[in-house]
């Protein structure tokens, strides 16, 4: 494995465990900081195939568009199209005044941002199973 695909893996586990902690605690949860971790999990287990494939990318923090480079490498990422977008959505609009992510929306934010990682329910359509 590529040095740089493993340090991208490892700062979207990082990003998991912060969204992970944040979810499970009791006081005083933030939940625009779930979906915003969330958001960066799902970013950068992308951007680690992308790095592993040799898919130069620029610099975006839009799930769609780095989706969209690795579809044709891996037709399967296609599964994942919906979910991104809103899990893109739902990040950038809570880190801003005027919306706010209530326990619902991190949670689908949680279920959205694992995509990328092996701790989804659904490991059948995560950007892991390829590695």
């Amino acid at each position: 494995m590529n040095p740089l695909t493993h340090e991208w893996i490892e700062k979207a586990e990082g990003d998991y465990r912060t969204a992970q902690r944040e979810f499970s605690t009791d006081e005083s949860p933030n939940y625009d900081a779930v979906s915003f971790h969330a958001q960066q999990c799902a970013e950068k287990y992308l951007k680690a195939l992308l790095v592993e494939s040799g898919v130069l990318f620029p610099r975006t923090h839009d799930l769609e568009a780095l989706l969209g480079l690795l579809v044709p490498l891996y037709p399967p990422c296609k599964a994942l199209q919906g979910r991104l977008e809103s899990l893109t959505d739902m990040a950038v609009e809570v880190r801003y005044p005027g919306a706010f992510a209530e326990r619902d929306d991190a949670r689908e934010a949680m279920e959205f941002g694992t995509v990328g990682s092996g701790n989804h329910p659904d490991n059948t359509n995560t950007v892991a199973t390829i590695f």
